[in-house]
């Protein structure tokens, strides 16, 4: 996928979006001819990135309100030059499946909007959804913008709560950065109880809690929600992992860091997971660990960094054993046993209870156990990708004064650990047979949306 830094020609910006789409409509008429009734392609998949706000305008379309009834395919001039409309509608119509695709979308303001851009154009990062006869059914416009995306696109002036309904269960739609916010994302899931979350995101893979397929799959976990996440590839800028996931764990997935290659996943859901005798069952988060005797000073207690946000460690010093430690308001409580103890391994249970200021603002509540990237502690919280230590069993609770709590573990070499764990009614995240790989970490991620700033005061440039 080529960057797209300098002007070009509405032409010669097609021929590029063509190019991608040669690669996307392989994958789609493979998932048809697999059976798939929906496929979900990665964010920026289609015109790239590296913009500025001239530079991206020749990739923009005029994406009209899906209540029009339209189908690009048929009739691809009615809202004016739609190139990119037309073929994914066609992708969709000719293979009779659920196209989902990220592209730019640009609305035309004066001077009676006093929000209007000076240069009198809304542009926005849009997802756009086809049904199986090429119709457009869905439009979704980015609203949490990330870093210096806010620099060439726009972000509507309310937050979209959009779904559609299917054959095949009710669907939402958001996109990247958005999943760390209340709104769209909680709305969707908590307030409309949609089955199914279509998730385009060019994902950058942040160690150790904020690798793609680690908390797309505990925030499906968290949120009781199928969750679909399409990746952008792009090996250099820490993205790849896509996956299906479903409430009770990863169904398919795909993590590499080592070539270039894209993959395609296939998987079966349940369309209405709530119905399902899997559904996980409610969670009281803080029922456990709120029983557990609260924290006395000790000297043994460290600080360390995590993605810049200051945890409180203890070392986990013996083979087995209960462990206690707190950052504020939060406690975290792990009861633990190490398959072997290794004396060049050291892990701690941490704790952080703050707001997290780096890419954007937002209140956090982390209870987390972890693998130091080295013996020295002052390396505990830095990025590690391989371990050697395996857990007989671990239970990891802690005293979220939130109910969005997500729960992670990642094995050695980036692996999820489907049907390894369970998250208990009491709020407990544990291991149900010891692990049968080695552990990079055990986290409860817990998002505390109610202390949140109002949009778009979280956001950084």
């Amino acid at each position: 996928m080529a960057p797209s830094q300098t002007l070009v020609s509405p032409d010669d910006a097609l021929a590029l979006m063509n190019r991608n789409m040669d690669v996307l409509e392989g994958a789609v008429k493979e998932a048809a001819k697999q059976g798939a009734h929906i496929i979900v392609t990665p964010e920026d998949g289609i015109y790239g990135w590296v913009f500025t706000r001239e530079t991206i305008y020749p990739y923009l379309e005029d994406i009209p309100d899906p209540e029009v009834n339209w189908i690009p395919c048929t009739d691809p001039t009615r809202f004016g030059r739609a190139p990119v409309q037309e073929r994914l509608s066609c992708m969709a119509r000719n293979n009779s499946i659920y196209v989902v695709a990220n592209i730019g979308d640009k609305k035309p303001c004066n001077s009676s909007d006093p929000k209007c851009p000076s240069d009198g154009c809304y542009q926005y990062n849009t997802d756009v959804v086809f049904d199986s006869e090429g119709k457009l059914v869905a439009r979704y416009h980015k609203y949490n913008l990330f870093m210096s995306e806010a620099s060439y696109f726009n972000y509507p002036k309310e937050p979209e709560i959009i779904t559609f309904e299917t054959p095949f269960g009710k669907f939402g739609i958001f996109t990247c950065f958005d999943i760390l916010f209340r709104e769209p994302a909680v709305v969707l899931v908590s307030e409309l109880q949609v089955d199914t979350v279509l998730f385009p995101t060019a994902w950058m893979n942040v160690l150790p809690f904020l690798t793609a397929v680690e908390f797309h799959s505990a925030w499906a976990m968290g949120m009781g929600v199928n969750f679909l996440a399409s990746n952008t590839h792009n090996t250099i800028m820490s993205m790849t992992g896509s996956g299906i996931y479903a409430p009770d764990g990863a169904r398919a997935y795909y993590y590499n860091m080592k070539t270039e290659d894209g993959h395609l996943l296939i998987a079966e859901l349940d369309s209405h997971p709530r119905l399902s005798t899997a559904f996980p069952p409610a969670v009281s988060w803080s029922s456990y660990a709120s029983n557990v005797e609260s924290c006395l000073p000790d000297e043994n207690d460290f600080s360390g960094l995590i993605f810049h946000d200051q945890f409180t460690f203890t070392e986990l010093s013996k083979p087995e054993g209960s462990v206690t430690v707190c950052q504020k308001d939060l406690r975290c409580h792990l009861s633990y046993k190490m398959a072997e103890k290794r004396d060049d391994e050291v892990y701690v249970l941490g704790a952080f209870d703050g707001l997290h200021v780096v890419e954007g603002q937002y209140y956090l509540q982390i209870c987390t156990l972890l693998k130091c990237k080295s013996t020295d502690l002052s390396t505990c919280g830095q990025p590690v990708e391989s371990a050697q230590t395996k857990f007989a069993m671990f239970s990891l609770s802690g005293t979220f004064g939130t109910n969005y709590v997500f729960p992670e573990v990642l094995y050695s070499g980036v692996q999820l650990a489907p049907g390894e764990f369970e998250v208990l009614s009491d709020g407990r995240l544990q291991s149900k047979n010891g692990t049968s790989k080695p552990v990079l970490t055990v986290t409860l991620f817990g998002r505390h949306y109610e202390k949140d700033l109002p949009h778009p005061l979280r956001s950084f440039l």
